[in-house]
């Protein structure tokens, strides 16, 4: 349903360093970018970061995530400790998450941004 999403920075040198880490274990990469904007995805970017000197107040109560697709398990565990080495803050380690489903498997963390961040992967191992 969605064609893709952008998401404000205030410091576009410093989310790029953070999404350049933290996505690369989810299989996703910078493909176009440029002093105002960064455009991540697998095959073309689907996940934009634009340099704003407003970004969009984050407000943990607002229940606002972006949850990103995982291949593996251990993609998730891995975006979750690159995430935190990138200077990503930790909202839930990775795991089951049996109230979300039988085989929901994810890891939550919170960019520089202040904006929240999953990583799932359904595979039943």
């Amino acid at each position: 349903m969605i064609n893709h999403i952008s998401i404000g920075s205030a410091d576009l040198a410093k989310a790029r360093k953070f999404y350049d880490a933290a996505l690369k274990p989810l299989g996703y990469a910078c493909r176009s970018k440029d002093e105002t904007s960064a455009g991540y995805g697998s095959d073309e970017s689907r996940f934009w970061i634009l340099k704003s000197a407003r970004p969009a107040a984050q407000n943990a109560e607002s229940g606002l995530h972006l949850c990103f697709d995982a291949p593996t398990r251990k993609s998730v565990d891995a975006f979750y400790k690159a995430a935190l080495a990138a200077g990503g803050k930790d909202n839930g380690k990775p795991g089951l998450r049996a109230n979300y489903g039988a085989n929901y498997y994810a890891a939550f963390v919170i960019d520089p941004d202040g904006h929240r961040l999953e990583a799932y992967c359904g595979a039943a191992e």
